[in-house]
């Protein structure tokens, strides 16, 4: 599984990455969307994790970018804006996507991708 996870906050996403490595998962990291579709352009995602909230587009758009050039990838989104209001606005918005509030359990996420890898949402 190659997971691709995008974020404006460097620290957060470098360092998810990097546990996500250690717990054997091949990551990623885009500090930006533009970023993300430059990656995308140059490799095979099996799973997106994206930031709900970035600047220049959000991860609900950046989805659909991803989603029109990898249509197999399946989704995850993260907020650190976590109100139960914007958790079912979120969830709304995401679909059969997993939603997941910032800070992120490294332990809920593993468990995640593996959810959407065991359930064959990626191919």
């Amino acid at each position: 599984m190659k997971v691709l996870l995008v974020d404006d906050e460097k620290e957060l996403v470098s360092t998810l990455a990097q546990r996500l490595g250690f717990r054997g998962i091949e990551a990623d990291w885009a500090a930006t969307p533009q970023e993300a579709i430059a990656l995308l352009d140059q490799n095979h995602y099996d799973i997106a994790v994206l930031d709900v909230q970035m600047p220049g587009m959000d991860g609900f758009e950046l989805k659909e970018k991803l989603e029109s050039a990898a249509p197999h990838m399946a989704f995850i989104f993260i907020t650190g804006h976590g109100s139960e209001e914007c958790y079912h606005i979120g969830c709304s918005k995401a679909g059969e996507a997993y939603y997941l509030v910032k800070p992120v359990d490294i332990d809920s996420l593993v468990e995640k991708l593996n959810s959407l890898k065991d359930k064959g949402e990626t191919k």
